[in-house]
């Protein structure tokens, strides 16, 4: 116990509860090649057990970004976590590696046990969606740096994938077929401007119910976690010949589908070929926001997109409905160099 450190606003036996809490969490997300390393320096992981003839790791870090903001105003702390490891692990994933372990960093400005088990909860909760391993993690509590409601979370992810199914883009070409997931939500790419259109200029109120959204509370539908598209790709991946992949982030379609492309290729994305969810059209109506821009900015209702050959769509699809996993046919792969989108 140190009485002068709890003065300059550290409480080290706080943070000894937390670990405490957060153990059973973690133990939820071990998988084959974890090793138990939970309160040491390091986290650890056997490579060996994967199996792999010539395995490539495939690293990842992210942050959850001012959603966070979001979850302040809500009092609700449980699936940041998710947010967190879907932003990592998504991005992993589209070179067609696995996630096999993930780490986590919390930055508070107050230890509050409970709230770091919520937050820690939500990490476990995107380590098992991901089927990859919590091994290790680091919480600072920083009281002059953060207010004391407030907090940052950030991840780091590893992959893995034999060197001979390495995804690098050499083997999209035109005419290729672009399949879309469909999103949950806004994930967790453009609050800066969701909460200036819907906050500070419209002025509207996370907690109460709209009904353009089906009657939800504003904040309960923003905050809603990020998709993790592990399992989906996963079902995939040895079964059909996946061209390329794109994760869609901050920058949306087009800043995000280009980086799967070969230089001077480009892709046509029809939004009329898939539902989305009101939340967006929520958005752009109450900021008045063009739908082009909405594309710069936003995921659209589609988050993730794979390029397969026109003969292997309908076994994509099968394999996904195998899974109940929805996916819909929303554009090509071209030679003009752009990015084109028909609303």
């Amino acid at each position: 116990m140190s009485d002068k450190y709890r003065e300059a606003g550290v409480d080290l036996e706080a943070g000894y509860e937390s670990v405490r809490l957060i153990k059973s969490h973690v133990a939820r997300t071990k998988v084959k090649g974890a090793i138990d390393s939970i309160g040491a320096f390091g986290g650890m992981f056997d490579l060996s057990a994967l199996n792999m003839k010539e395995p490539v790791l495939v690293s990842g870090t992210d942050g959850v970004g001012t959603k966070l903001m979001i979850a302040f105003e809500m009092d609700k702390h449980d699936t940041i976590g998710i947010d967190a490891v879907a932003m990592c692990v998504n991005d992993v994933l589209v070179q067609g590696a696995a996630p096999i372990f993930f780490l986590d960093y919390l930055a508070v400005g107050k230890n509050e046990p409970k709230k770091i088990e919520q937050l820690v909860k939500g990490v476990a909760d995107g380590c098992v969606q991901s089927e990859c391993a919590l091994i290790g993690g680091e919480t600072a509590e920083m009281p002059d740096m953060y207010d004391i409601n407030h907090y940052d979370i950030a991840g780091f992810c590893v992959g893995a994938v034999d060197k001979c199914n390495l995804l690098d883009g050499q083997k999209i070409e035109e005419g290729q077929v672009l399949i879309g997931l469909p999103s949950s939500g806004v994930h967790s790419n453009g609050f800066s401007l969701v909460r200036k259109v819907l906050l500070k200029d419209a002025k509207l109120d996370l907690h109460k119910e709209y009904e353009e959204l089906g009657g939800e509370k504003l904040g309960n539908v923003l905050l809603t976690p990020t998709k993790i598209y592990v399992k989906a790709i996963k079902h995939l991946l040895g079964k059909v010949d996946i061209k390329g992949m794109a994760h869609i982030t901050g920058g949306g379609f087009y800043e995000n589908v280009p980086r799967m492309l070969k230089e001077g290729q480009g892709v046509t994305i029809d939004l009329n070929t898939y539902p989305r969810k009101p939340i967006f059209d929520f958005i752009a109506k109450q900021g008045n926001i063009e739908t082009k821009e909405m594309c710069n900015v936003f995921n659209m209702g589609i988050g993730f997109i794979m390029a397969v050959d026109k003969a292997d769509v309908e076994k994509v699809q099968s394999l996904l409905n195998e899974i109940h996993e929805e996916s819909y046919v929303i554009g090509e792969v071209t030679n003009s160099g752009s990015v084109d989108i028909v609303w």
